[in-house]
């Protein structure tokens, strides 16, 4: 369940996109943050932000990777039974694309619990199954066959390695056109407020190009540029 802390903060994110977020977080020295393979499986899938529950698949071991691990204490169907509504499940795949690691039953579930979508680096299977179910799915694409067939189920809320970035449980995820993006739990007001004025900004710059000005000086902008834009604001810069 989304607290009323972080329901101000992933508010405002609904309105920063992925990009300006990687730019902010590039800025704070975090250069990883951009989850790879990881693309909505739907067109005109809208931008969702919140919490990472973390579940973690490794190679397939042939005594381990069974059917009969589907009704294991320890599975993906008990780890979905874990996630609080208004979470987003990221799924540590191993950035396989020959096996599908989830599919529609089990998103249907994940939706039915209000968890907000599924980011991974690997495959859905049943694409259109997958997608009637309404969850909202970033992932690399679709394969038939079963998770089994090539990953193993390991845990859930444990640090995981997906498409390249690490996310840890609790840690903020904001997903839209251009992919999936990790902001550390512990900078996520700080970011959250210097992301906002990023898009405030290059608002401005927008209207500015779009009215006939060049991009020296203006984009990033110099000091006299930076006076506009405080003008413009109304909140004119000392000095």
């Amino acid at each position: 369940m989304t607290s009323s802390h972080d329901a101000s903060a992933f508010q405002a994110l609904a309105g920063v996109t992925t990009a300006t977020l990687t730019t902010v977080l590039l800025k704070k020295g975090l250069r990883n943050v951009w989850i790879r393979g990881a693309m909505p499986l739907t067109a005109g899938a809208q931008r969702m932000v919140g919490r990472a529950f973390t579940v973690r698949f490794v190679p397939a071991r042939e005594d381990l990777a069974t059917p009969e691990s589907w009704s294991s204490p320890r599975s993906t169907r008990a780890a979905i039974e874990q996630m609080p509504a208004g979470c987003i499940a990221v799924v540590d795949a191993n950035g396989i694309k020959d096996a599908g690691f989830w599919g529609d039953i089990l998103c249907a579930r994940m939706a039915r619990r209000g968890v907000a979508a599924l980011v991974s680096d690997g495959a859905v299977r049943d694409l259109a199954g997958v997608r009637s179910t309404g969850l909202p799915v970033w992932a690399s694409g679709a394969a038939a066959p079963p998770s089994v067939a090539a990953l193993t189920f390991a845990d859930w809320q444990q640090p995981i390695g997906c498409g390249g970035v690490a996310v840890f449980p609790d840690d903020v995820i904001v997903a839209d056109q251009d992919g999936a993006v990790v902001i550390p739990s512990a900078l996520l007001h700080e970011v959250t407020a210097l992301a906002v004025e990023q898009e405030r900004l290059e608002g401005w710059i927008m209207d500015e190009v779009q009215a006939g000005a060049s991009l020296p000086g203006l984009y990033p902008p110099n000091a006299e540029n930076k006076a506009r834009y405080e003008a413009a604001r109304g909140n004119p810069a000392n000095g």
